[in-house]
């Protein structure tokens, strides 16, 4: 998949796409609905996003709202055969007006030659654009258009926001039902404490910079080691939250990948939260977080067996 992180002087090679357009965050069955209506025979798939997302630009201060960082966004994107994106830097955009991001950005810039947005897709500056405003533009400037009807579930719309509820509240397979896959947390392993080790438990530590967080607790996982020398698929088990025994309050994900040996420093995972086993919770004794652990782990194998 190739990335490109301009719209300006793009290789002709990289012109006449046809390009899915939005925030893609989550990448869930509704996203995926407007990727595959892109799938044209003979164009190359395309992705149109947009980095920071637009919420964390016009919001900084906002609290960590993201299902997916831009990694595991490329990532999804990969697997779902996306030979394109188109990755563009949102704060030189902002400023665009409507008709500006539609002849500079998708049609002079880009050269897409098919666009496709879902029905409540806004562009430009104000948000002032909508789908059938760009049906016209597309008209004008030599692009063709589509726009697919919102996506619905069991109880309505499917949404970034719902599926935001589902993993706070621990349903992380209703929210994997909303996103036509598990959720994921990517990123680079961190160098951290080592306690685990030095309780018969190593794990790889992961930030969750700017992500919303699921419920605190101990998750059953599938682990993707995405390089180095152990790449490869694993099963784990994962602990999510802010370490309350050691008095710490930076959460992050700490993954052990059962029956494993190795060093993954300086690689990258790709966690797939599994089945929520258990919430956080703060022991006595270090004879009892062990004990904890070594049920938590029975409890993931078998959880992950049938996986």
């Amino acid at each position: 998949m190739d990335i490109i992180t301009h719209w300006q002087g793009i290789d002709p090679a990289l012109r006449g796409a046809s390009a899915a357009m939005g925030n893609f965050d989550g990448v869930h069955c509704g996203h995926q609905a407007v990727i595959d209506h892109a799938r044209r025979p003979g164009m190359p798939l395309g992705i149109v996003t947009f980095e920071p997302h637009p919420r964390a630009f016009f919001a900084p201060d906002a609290a960590p709202f993201r299902l997916m960082n831009a990694e595991a966004r490329q990532n999804r994107l990969r697997r779902l055969g996306v030979e394109r994106l188109y990755e563009l830097p949102f704060a030189q955009i902002a400023g665009l007006s409507a008709e500006e991001f539609a002849r500079e950005v998708l049609a002079d810039g880009l050269g897409l030659a098919h666009v496709v947005v879902g029905a409540d897709f806004r562009f430009g500056k104000g948000r002032q654009g909508d789908a059938d405003m760009l049906r016209e533009f597309g008209a004008a400037k030599g692009f063709e258009v589509s726009v697919v009807a919102l996506i619905g579930g069991e109880d309505g719309a499917i949404s970034s926001t719902a599926i935001r509820t589902a993993l706070s509240e621990g349903r992380v397979q209703d929210a994997g039902a909303m996103l036509g896959h598990r959720h994921r947390i990517d990123g680079a392993v961190l160098h951290g404490a080592k306690r685990g080790r030095m309780l018969g438990y190593p794990t790889a530590n992961m930030a969750l910079d700017g992500l919303h967080l699921p419920r605190f607790g101990v998750y059953a996982v599938k682990v993707e080691v995405m390089s180095g020398p152990h790449a490869g698929c694993y099963d784990g088990v994962a602990s999510l939250g802010v370490r309350p025994m050691f008095g710490e309050n930076a959460p992050n994900l700490e993954v052990h990948i059962l029956d494993f040996e190795g060093d993954l420093y300086d690689t990258h995972l790709s966690v797939a939260l599994v089945d929520f086993l258990r919430g956080e919770e703060k022991f006595d004794t270090v004879e009892a977080l062990v004990a904890q652990m070594d049920a938590d782990s029975a409890r993931a194998r078998a959880v992950l067996k049938d996986a």
